[in-house]
């Protein structure tokens, strides 16, 4: 398979080092409007480099496309894949709007293609083994989900021409840090949200960016069962993202990738020390090559991906609820006409 990776930012290199390591997969070209990180990735894994999204997909004609691009591009760019029936793995989020999000389920459904989404944390040890207790309901069904992410991002950070943008990046650290855990919260505890609040505020970067650095969020679900999600980039550090799940028997914890079991005040460490390889950051995840090679093994058996657009969507859906529900934010939009 020819394979295309469009975006040579830095969440690329977890994309292109697994592509490598895949025997019936050739890194044909990379795309990026940015000459000199094209050249670069090019240079480094032997391909073909493209400046213009279009004349790649004209003149490289590849099997799949990895879309590693900011967030406003994805949609349109899976559109155009998907249209010619090109495999497209993408970069969460998988949009940033109703309306988006309603075009690409509607380009998935009418393509032979296959779309996937990057919620790569779902193949992280502790969350594979945090699934199988919660269903097997050992310690009874779950009555509550806290989680929280704390992070660090200062105003380098947004330096660039659409990080902390309402257009480009849809949001802030709900939709571009916490995104990993609201669908976390939702695929390991099995609820569907029936109602969900917010609020958002910019509390640590106000003049820097248009987006907010703090977030809260209420989701009731339908069993009446409540999750609750606090996500900050204001912290001093980025500490390991935390999810607890209150069962009916014991509470059951995922901190960064491990799993822990607390009951009585006892905390047992459920999975081993063993440590994936983590090719990005550590508080990204392990879960990439997992999730990558998961995709191709679809595309070969002609198998549908677990987290294509209706599903990776959903998460869309959550953070677009707490924006919605947020005076500050609808003020923001607003402000822009």
């Amino acid at each position: 398979m020819r394979v295309s990776v469009v975006g040579c930012g830095g969440i690329s290199k977890c994309h292109l080092e697994e592509l490598k390591k895949i025997d019936d997969v050739e890194i044909s070209s990379v795309v990026d409007i940015k000459h000199d990180r094209a050249d670069s990735a090019a240079k480094e894994y032997n391909c073909r480099a493209y400046y213009d999204f279009d004349r790649m997909l004209d003149d490289d004609e590849p099997d799949c496309i990895h879309i590693c691009t900011p967030h406003y591009l994805h949609v349109p760019m899976a559109i155009k894949a998907l249209s010619r029936d090109i495999n497209v793995l993408c970069e969460k989020p998988c949009a940033i709007t109703a309306q988006s999000l309603a075009s690409l389920r509607l380009a998935q459904s009418m393509s032979l293609g296959k779309f996937g989404v990057c919620f790569q944390n779902r193949y992280n040890k502790s969350v594979v083994l945090m699934k199988a207790i919660i269903d097997s309901k050992k310690y009874g069904t779950v009555r509550a989900v806290k989680a929280s992410v704390d992070w660090c991002r200062g105003a380098d950070y947004y330096s660039d021409d659409w990080h902390g943008t309402v257009d480009k990046e849809g949001g802030g650290v709900m939709v571009n840090q916490a995104i990993h855990t609201l669908d976390l919260m939702r695929y390991i505890s099995g609820k569907k949200p029936r109602s969900v609040i917010g609020h958002v505020s910019n509390d640590h970067l106000k003049g820097v960016i248009e987006v907010e650095d703090t977030a809260w969020g209420r989701f009731e679900y339908e069993d009446g069962t409540v999750g609750i999600i606090t996500a900050t980039t204001a912290f001093g550090c980025n500490a390991p993202i935390m999810i607890d799940f209150f069962c009916e028997k014991a509470k059951l914890r995922i901190e960064g990738d491990n799993a822990y079991l607390i009951n009585d005040g006892v905390v047992t460490k459920l999975d081993s020390d063993e440590k994936a390889e983590c090719i990005g950051k550590n508080y990204w995840g392990s879960g990439h090559g997992a999730l990558i090679n998961d995709f191709y093994r679809c595309i070969r058996e002609n198998k549908k991906f677990p987290i294509d657009a209706n599903e990776g969507g959903k998460a869309v859906e959550e953070f677009l609820a707490i924006y919605g529900s947020s005076e500050i934010r609808a003020r923001q939009f607003l402000n822009r006409g």
